[in-house]
């Protein structure tokens, strides 16, 4: 069976003077036009008061994927009286023929509920929130952590995490376009009950490469919430599950204190020669890129 390995590990660098300067820093979603990295990454208040938004994106550049520069206007913001009125959170790209399709999750004026909201926009500095696509009924769980892929056919996968039962899952729904209207479909795997992800399930990043099956780089955690990242392949049809690492990939270091944040949280990837580029985030704050290699 294929297998990953990590490489090599570095530091995210963010510049100071950004809309979300000071804040704590997490689901940086990064990808390529050309010679240039783009990204766009969420910041939490630190500490978060009690009308403070969960979340506000932020987008930027950078030359060599690791040191960023943000602009100093937001890129998504919450609205009041609208379903992201708490928060904005989990920013996932696609680069379209004219412009650019966002996917993030809008969190709920109360801060109890979070909801998959679409964003379109010829340029990332003019998005338009349009829809919101996966909304559950009040007081019945979210719809957070899209991820998306394309089959071998041609149709569009959309990954999300929702929650159920006290834990989150993992679930999937099926569109000819990459905008949707999307049809659920019956989840793609599910916890196991003897290993590092027997409790929580929740969506990264899905890297497709020629040749290879898929690989999503997902997060899974036990039932006291300690987050790792590890990894499950499909063939190229998303009909099946074809491969899944039986240890986490990804692990925060040692913490000093038991009771502390303890989470490795994987967001985006990006092909970098023979290797994997995964944008990850520590401690719900601190921001990180692995490099991974593909054995066979």
């Amino acid at each position: 069976m294929p297998t990953y390995a990590v490489e090599r590990l570095d530091t995210v660098i963010v510049s100071k003077g950004s809309p979300i300067d000071g804040m704590d820093l997490m689901s940086p979603f990064v990808w390529k036009e050309g010679a240039i990295y783009r990204a766009m990454i969420r910041g939490v208040p630190d500490p978060l008061g009690p009308t403070d938004p969960t979340g506000l994106v932020a987008g930027g550049t950078s030359t060599d994927g690791l040191n960023f520069t943000l602009d100093q206007r937001l890129a998504i913001m919450p609205t009041p009286g609208s379903d992201d009125a708490g928060g904005c959170e989990d920013p996932t790209v696609l680069k379209t023929g004219d412009g650019y399709l966002v996917y993030y999750t809008g969190v709920d004026a109360e801060r109890k509920q979070g909801c998959m909201i679409l964003a379109s926009g010829t340029d990332l500095g003019s998005l338009q929130k349009k829809d919101v696509v996966l909304k559950a009924p009040p007081n019945e769980g979210n719809f957070k952590e899209a991820t998306l892929a394309q089959t071998s056919a041609g149709d569009w996968r959309l990954f999300y995490e929702y929650a159920a039962e006290d834990a989150s899952r993992i679930g999937w729904a099926s569109s000819p376009n990459p905008e949707g209207p999307w049809t659920v479909l019956p989840d793609p795997f599910g916890i196991r009950d003897d290993s590092w992800d027997n409790w929580h399930l929740s969506t990264g990043p899905m890297t497709q490469i020629d040749g290879r099956d898929p690989v999503m780089f997902y997060n899974g955690a036990t039932h006291d919430a300690r987050w790792r990242i590890g990894w499950i392949s499909f063939d190229p049809a998303f009909t099946r599950v074809t491969g899944r690492g039986l240890e986490p990939l990804l692990l925060p270091p040692p913490a000093r204190d038991r009771s502390a944040t303890d989470i490795a949280f994987a967001a985006s990837t990006i092909i970098e020669g023979e290797m994997i580029a995964l944008y990850y985030s520590l401690e719900d704050r601190i921001l990180r890129r692995a490099m991974i290699r593909h054995y066979r």
